[in-house]
């Protein structure tokens, strides 16, 4: 059994501690700062195995330093960010897996965000982790990458089991909902969603985790071949890819 601990950091960052009650093993993904990981840790009484970062970005790895020299844990990245990252000891590529306890955790390879992004799936648990790739309702800028690597690590992403909790690294809900209704009005779906993130955000709670099966119905940019996307953007019958583009680009200037 996996425990999640969602922690609020830096105004909207979220780092994520995953326990496993069985071996007593802890990681923590992208770990903005240390402090209340280590606290957090203290009360607990548990041992940190693993830091799992997703990318290079200091809002996602400010942390490691302290937290190594702390536990003496092992800072997990993809490998061609080996240089970009904090103390960084081994590096992870695309099919690679790793264990917490029993629980294997899946890497997959998001370029896009960055050039070395990654993300970490628990098969089993139907957990994803994916830093800044994807968000609830949106999915990062293209700092490194083309919008033709982002649209295939998103449509990667989009193929998981539909049950899959979407744990991203940042609380960017009710805008990215904003953006997501000026470019499909009429869906109910989305529609309803936003109702839901406003109740949850008046109420001081998170909107994440999401599921993959509501950024199928919600996330523009899981829904290139909308025809109602399409429609606003003026492409329709477009490839997905071209309209994918398009809305990054106008995401870019909301």
């Amino acid at each position: 059994m996996l425990k999640i601990i969602q922690l609020l950091v830096l105004t909207d960052n979220y780092i994520y501690l995953i326990h496993d009650e069985v071996s007593g093993e802890t990681a923590v993904v992208d770990p903005a700062v240390a402090e209340p990981v280590l606290d957090y840790l203290a009360k607990q009484g548990w041992q940190l195995k693993y830091v799992l970062n997703t990318h290079h970005h200091l809002d996602h790895v400010e942390g490691n330093t302290a937290l190594k020299q702390n536990t003496g844990c092992k800072v997990i990245a993809g490998q061609s960010d080996a240089q970009r990252i904090p103390d960084f000891d081994s590096g992870v590529s695309e099919g690679d897996e790793l264990f917490l306890g029993e629980h294997k955790i899946r890497v997959i390879a998001t370029p896009g965000h960055t050039s070395g992004h990654v993300v970490y799936l628990f098969e089993q648990d139907e957990l994803l982790f994916c830093g800044d790739t994807l968000f609830v309702m949106g999915c990062g800028r293209l700092f490194e990458g083309s919008p033709e690597q982002m649209y295939a690590s998103l449509t990667k992403l989009k193929a998981l089991p539909c049950e899959t909790k979407v744990y991203c690294a940042h609380e960017y809900t009710q805008a990215n909902g904003r953006f997501a209704l000026s470019v499909e009005p009429d869906n109910q779906a989305l529609q309803a969603k936003i109702l839901r993130v406003a109740q949850l955000r008046n109420n001081n709670q998170p909107t994440v985790p999401s599921t993959i099966a509501e950024e199928r119905a919600t996330n523009p940019f899981f829904r290139a071949d909308s025809l109602s996307v399409q429609n606003t953007l003026g492409l329709i019958g477009s490839k997905s890819v071209e309209v994918f583009t398009a809305l990054r680009k106008r995401k870019d200037v909301f």
